[in-house]
């Protein structure tokens, strides 16, 4: 995939955007730009392919309530990770147009992306990627809330059919909060990493 639009228009955003043709290359990028700080970590696919949790890990104080240490609860691991030093995450969906797009159940990634950090990195595959920003709340609804629902095994009709959101009241609802970054936050900087791969949901 070409991401010379993207890249344009993010940067036209306030944001620093780095490309990728492998996931290999991106995980370098990172690891070389991270060192001896506390990370964050977003629940994500993305980030559990590219087994960036474990490389990070060589040179700084990773945080993620998908590993939990002896002794640690994942509420605090999601409030450890919320007031790191940088923040890790994926998208759920970004539009060629440069919004970033993400819906949450607990809403700690919502939360932890939009401010508080040094830096923050969105990192995604070309598969996250839409054309408009009404294309995007699509992909997000539609596509990779009902994955992450069938991947949890919730009670809800999205993870049951695995075919597209229901707007259902059921308990185990994941979709809590949308949220839309139009543009780069005022405070902090925030880098999108695109990779030319098919990564997470």
């Amino acid at each position: 995939m070409d991401f010379t639009t993207i890249k344009r228009n993010l940067e036209d955003l306030g944001y620093e955007v780095a490309c990728f043709d492998k996931k290999e290359d991106a995980a370098a990028y990172l690891c070389g730009g991270i060192h001896n700080k506390s990370v964050g970590f977003g629940g994500s696919m993305t980030l559990e392919e590219m087994g960036l949790y474990e490389k990070l890990s060589e040179n700084n104080e990773a945080i993620w309530h998908w590993r939990v240490p002896e002794g640690e609860s994942v509420k605090n691991m999601r409030l450890r990770a919320n007031a790191a030093d940088i923040y890790i995450s994926s998208v759920n969906a970004i539009a060629e147009t440069g919004e970033i797009v993400n819906i949450d159940g607990t809403c700690n990634r919502v939360s932890a992306m939009l401010y508080g950090h040094e830096r923050v990195y969105f990192v995604l595959g070309a598969n996250k990627i839409e054309k408009s920003l009404d294309d995007a709340i699509q992909r997000a609804r539609n596509v990779a809330a009902p994955k992450n629902a069938a991947r949890m095994n919730l009670k809800t009709p999205c993870a049951a059919r695995a075919d597209r959101c229901y707007d259902c009241k059921s308990p185990d609802r994941i979709c809590k909060a949308l949220c839309v970054m139009w543009q780069k936050p005022i405070n902090g900087d925030f880098c999108v990493v695109l990779i030319n791969e098919t990564l997470g949901y």
